[in-house]
Order: structure tokens, then sequence, then C-alpha cells
């Protein structure tokens, strides 16, 4: 199976990966193409990237490699109060030695994603070749955006029935794509919800959710480390990702090579490598900037360095960055090591897992016996007072309207 174990004695996660060869191992990468790695949206997961992977513009002209965060998809990790943007940069850093792979363009979307992304390329330069950066999230979260979590995310996780979960997961679409979305995308990501994040798995969706909540803005000096050629792609009608945040950021990276490029996708909101029609600008922008980047061989070879050498190496940068030489001395195999959670803030993180956890296996299931949802969100019946139509009110048990001469 394609996973990378990465093991501490204080942390332990396996990340899984997959690619666009046809048996997902890299072996099968051709050395003549350029790589790609792909972190994929928030909530999500790796499959969540077939826009990207099936793109005829990106899938024939370079190896792709997508890896599942941690709390999403198939990979698995040990709960962790310490646990942010920095150490999943450590995890891509990891897997990207041990897979052997040469320095790779990488495409983030999204709040989990961009940050992470960021990260990478400020540590690890020498493994990175660019960044495109889609769906920029604030450099913390805005204010409206954490009240709507709040209540969103604890309705959803102590859903103790099916219309009560679909209403939770709905308002998450709105999120995610945008509040008039497709009818299918809409099932497929509700779908995906009540398998992977059910409220009797609620506390690795409560870790998930304080990753993007707890977040914390990179310094000038921090954003004047990536030197790497830099795109960044925005929807121009979201009130999420606000295109201001993007131009903020194209701003903070002076040091990017030949400058931060931006490009608005005119009408877009949710997160832009989801919607299709979205999609597809966000695929031909990409693949124009990967076409004036060098060509570089994806030769499959053992590091330069020993690993531990290279990730300490890492963590000396780091600990330059932070101000805090204490960071220089911690392990260097282990990814939680490049955490930059105060102790306070991990506590009080890891008792909010704790808390989820509590009585979660005998929590409400909105899966069937064969562990598949038990129907789609648009058969439901909309009578209940739940229901909302685009205006977002509920017209549940109002008498339709007569015809003339009725």
């Amino acid at each position: 199976m394609p996973y990378v174990d990465l093991l501490a004695s204080d942390d332990h996660a396996a990340v899984w990966y997959t690619t666009n060869t046809n048996f997902c191992h890299v072996s099968s990468f051709n050395p003549e193409r350029p790589t790609i790695i792909m972190l994929h949206p928030p909530f999500l997961d790796s499959t969540w990237l077939t826009n990207q992977f099936a793109d005829p513009r990106i899938g024939l002209h370079y190896n792709v490699i997508a890896f599942d965060l941690r709390c999403s998809g198939k990979s698995w990790s040990k709960p962790s109060g310490y646990h942010d943007c920095w150490v999943e940069a450590a995890d891509i850093a990891f897997a990207h030695q041990m897979l052997h792979l040469p320095p790779a363009h990488v495409f983030a979307v999204g709040n989990i994603a961009v940050p992470i992304a960021l990260r990478f390329a400020i540590l690890f330069p020498d493994l990175c070749l660019s960044l495109t950066l889609c769906s920029v999230p604030p450099q913390t979260e805005l204010k409206f955006v954490f009240n709507i979590f709040d209540e969103m995310f604890q309705s959803w996780c102590y859903a103790e029935d099916l219309e009560s979960f679909e209403h939770a997961a709905n308002e998450a679409v709105t999120f995610l794509a945008g509040p008039k979305c497709d009818p299918d995308l809409q099932d497929e990501l509700i779908a995906h919800w009540e398998s992977h994040y059910p409220p009797f798995r609620r506390s690795r969706l409560v870790e998930l959710v304080n990753l993007i909540m707890n977040r914390t803005s990179l310094s000038s000096q921090e954003y004047k480390a990536i030197r790497q050629p830099v795109l960044i792609v925005q929807g121009s009608h979201s009130e999420t990702h606000p295109v201001k945040h993007a131009q903020l950021l194209q701003s903070e990276l002076v040091n990017a090579a030949g400058g931060a490029h931006l490009y608005i996708v005119q009408g877009a909101v949710g997160t832009l490598s989801i919607v299709p029609a979205f999609a597809s600008i966000v695929n031909q922008t990409f693949a124009k900037f990967l076409s004036r980047q060098p060509l570089v061989r994806s030769d499959l070879s053992p590091p330069s360095k020993p690993i531990e050498t290279r990730m300490r190496s890492a963590l000396a940068k780091l600990a330059d960055l932070a101000g805090d030489p204490s960071i220089a001395s911690r392990p260097a195999r282990s990814s939680a090591s490049f955490s930059r959670v105060t102790s306070e803030v991990a506590r009080s993180q890891l008792d909010t897992i704790r808390i989820y956890a509590k009585d979660q296996g005998r929590a409400f299931s909105p899966l069937g016996p064969d562990g598949r949802p038990i129907r789609k969100f648009s058969e439901r019946i909309q009578g209940h007072w739940f229901h909302g139509e685009h205006d977002g009110l509920s017209y549940a048990g109002s008498m339709p309207k007569s015809t003339p001469g009725t």
C-alpha cells in the first residue's frame, strides 16, 4: 500500500499518497517529466484532486503525486495538541526524501494546504521548484468564519439524526463550493464527509478544525525566505477567501523569483479546484505557469544528505526564524519537533480533542450496514424546517402557489 510511515518516540503518522501512474507508485515516474506535489483542499483528501490529475494539460506532461494530510483521507496520525502547519510541512519533507523524489513544483489549495506549502518552501527550498497557491486564505481566520465554524461543527459532531448531520454538512458545502453548488457536487461532498468525518469520528474532525482556526501568520522575515517562482490564483467573489488577502500575500513575497504573480478568476467563488468550471481555468493558468519554468528531470535517487542531517538543518533554520534556539536541539527524526504551537495552546487543543473523543464510539452514524451513506443528500424529503431555498429562507409547510383559474 502507498504509505510513508513516520515513526518517532513522540509522534507517529502514516501518510497516504497517490500518483498519476498506472500503479500509483513513484517507481513508475517518467524521468523526462518534471514532478508536481499536490496538496488537497480542506476537509477533503487527494481523491478531490481528480480535476487536476485527469486534465491532459497536467497529467500528460508531469509526474504528479498527492498526499493525504494528517486527519484526512487514508492518512493516520497520533492525536496531538502540537499539530500545526509546520508539522505538516515536515511530513511532506520526510515523505519527499524517503520516496527519493526529485525537487518538485508544489500545487496547494485552501486554508490548510496553502500555509503548509509556504512553510515547506521556507524550510526546504532545495526540494521546492515553485509554488502555485489556489484559494489563498487570510493569514488568520476571519471572525465571521470563526463564528460559523464554531456553530457548524458543534452541530456536525453531535448530530443525533441524519437530517441534523446533513444540515450541518450542507453549511460546509456553502463554505467550500459557494452558495449555488451543483447538486451532484453537493451530493459527493456530503457523502465524503459522511464516510470520513461522521459523528463517531468527531475527534479526527476537531483536530483538523484546530489546525485551521488556530493557524498563525508568517512574519515578514519568513516571507522573504521564499525565493521560488510563485503563482497565486484567487476567485473574485469568494467571501471566505477575499482577493485582498491574495494581494497582501503577493506584496509580502518580495523575494519570489520574478515577483509573485496573481491571477484572479472572475466570478469565481469557493474552493476553485473542486468546481469543474473554475478548475479548468485554474489548470490552464497553472499549466502556462509551469511551461515557463526550467525543465527539471525526475530521476529517483537517494537524498544527497542523510535525512536526519537535512532535517536538523531545517530545525536550525526554524529556530533562527522563530528566535527560539531550543528548537534546534529537538529530535530531528520527528515531525512534531517542527511545531510552533505554544505549550498552553497545545494543552488546550489536546483537551478539546479528548472532550470530543469521549463517547464518540456510541455517536450517531450516517452510514448503513454496508458502511456506505444511507442516501444522497438530493434524495432527502425537503419538508423539514431546516431546509432553505437559495435565498436562505425556509418555506417548509408552505402551500404551492396557485395558478390563474384554479
